[in-house]
């Protein structure tokens, strides 16, 4: 994992959103942090996010532009 960061980093710097990314879901889908429980408030607002509708452009409701 400490070797794809040197690679990501070694790049532009916006891949390094890509390479925190990766080792995020990597940390998330070792069975341990798997097999605890999720905080209610956490699975709400998560359930409320995904019940808001898709929007076609996002990066036109964004605060950022597409330079970012």
């Amino acid at each position: 994992m400490e070797q794809r960061k040197a690679i990501w980093r070694g790049g532009e710097d916006r891949q390094l959103w890509l390479s925190m990314l990766v080792d995020a879901m990597e940390e998330a889908a070792r069975p341990e942090v798997r097999a605890k429980p999720c905080p209610p408030a956490v699975l709400l607002g998560l359930r409320a996010q995904l019940a808001q509708p898709v929007s076609h452009h996002p990066l036109a409701t964004s605060a950022f532009g597409r330079r970012h």
